[in-house]
């Protein structure tokens, strides 16, 4: 029988890949940090990393969307705090206002700092978080609010989903035969001559949420899931979603006899045009009959004042609500990070490899092929016998 070096090196080429692939199987093991490259190897193991993988993913993702969720949060607290500060200020100036020694100079100069704070409420709930506006329920595209120089018309902006233009509400407060003051929806058209929006529709605009599945509740009742939207007009009507939906401010005699309208008229932004509008018409009575009775001003203030302090109470629950929301996320954030390293701990236990193990492999493998290639070295001479026919 003869051996020729083609045989040897068939044989001896076959055994060097063999070696090279056992070197390249353990350099990926200690790379990848798996001991499995497929399920064939493993195929209970493979299957339940896939299982434990997927959760992990997820689990990561829900982490991500929580942090853009608590910015969100708390961009839309530190709204409902402005309003709520503006509105204490607001009652300080009132009380000064309803001082009997407060001159007309003086309440001419309170009158326009009580404007200015009420454009600055309706600012607040214009706020944008990453060019969407926060106030704005399903739609964060559409700037919510704009107010009228005097302070007495408020507009709101709404498109609902399945519409591409807004619909617009038009407010007006305005002096009612008791002396009290009340928004007014206003009908017609608006400037671009569509028709405004009726109170049926703006309801509609105030059940709105938007209910976000991070690990809290149960996606089969999405009650149990966090409501992620405040809307503006529920800000300034003190009615949330779930109040709205259970039919508070639908002006059922059978129910809430009140409207939102009713609502809307003891919010804070009403409260403080009433105020506006109540030192105004003094001033003018002042400047045209010369009649400095204080008396049909007094009483609106007076009156104002006591509301405004149930007002404060109402913006205090959204504030709380929000905080309660804000601090439900960050528990949230720490339980998800928990589940997280426990989930990859359980990978690693199920299909991660030893690392010390791994090297030590990686390293006997890579000497057996360098002494491979240097046996293969030595078989390099040709035999007579490889040029014998």
């Amino acid at each position: 029988m003869r051996v020729t070096n083609a045989a040897t090196y068939r044989n001896f080429t076959t055994s060097v890949n063999d070696v090279h692939f056992a070197l390249n199987k353990s350099m990926n093991k200690v790379s990848s940090g798996e001991r499995y490259e497929n399920a064939a190897e493993s195929p209970l193991a493979y299957y339940e990393g896939n299982r434990i993988d997927s959760q992990h993913q997820d689990t990561i993702t829900k982490k991500a969307l929580l942090k853009d969720i608590q910015n969100r949060i708390y961009q839309q607290e530190l709204g409902v705090k402005n309003v709520q500060k503006l509105l204490t200020e607001a009652e300080d100036r009132v009380l000064y206002a309803n001082t009997a020694t407060t001159t007309d100079t003086a309440l001419d100069t309170t009158r326009s700092a009580l404007l200015q704070e009420m454009h600055e409420m309706v600012n607040s709930l214009n706020t944008q978080y990453e060019n969407f506006y926060i106030y704005g329920g399903n739609d964060v595209s559409t700037p919510p609010f704009s107010l009228s120089s005097d302070g007495m018309t408020l507009t709101y902006r709404h498109t609902f989903p399945g519409e591409s233009d807004p619909t617009e509400f038009q407010m007006e407060l305005v002096k009612q035969g008791d002396n009290s003051y009340k928004y007014q929806l206003k009908t017609g058209q608006d400037s671009s001559g569509n028709p405004l929006g009726g109170e049926k529709d703006l309801i509609r605009a105030m059940k709105e949420q938007g209910r976000v599945d991070i690990g809290y509740g149960d996606i089969r009742d999405h009650s149990t899931l966090l409501d992620t939207y405040t809307g503006g007009m529920n800000v300034l009507t003190g009615l949330t979603s779930d109040a709205v939906r259970a039919g508070a401010g639908a002006g059922d005699p059978t129910g809430d006899p009140k409207s939102v309208m009713d609502y809307l008229s003891e919010g804070p932004l009403a409260l403080v045009g009433r105020s506006v509008h109540a030192i105004g018409e003094y001033l003018d009575q002042v400047k045209t009959t010369g009649n400095n009775d204080r008396s049909a001003m007094s009483k609106v203030l007076s009156d104002t004042i006591t509301d405004m302090s149930v007002s404060e109470h109402n913006i205090s629950s959204f504030y709380a609500d929000l905080g309660n929301k804000y601090r439900l996320i960050d528990n949230m954030d720490e339980k998800l990070t928990d589940l997280a390293n426990s989930l990859q701990q359980q990978y690693t236990d199920k299909l991660g490899a030893d690392p010390y193990e791994s090297i030590m492999e990686m390293y006997n493998n890579n000497y057996a092929y360098n002494a491979a290639l240097r046996v293969g070295s030595q078989l390099m001479g040709s035999s007579l016998f490889d040029f014998m026919s």
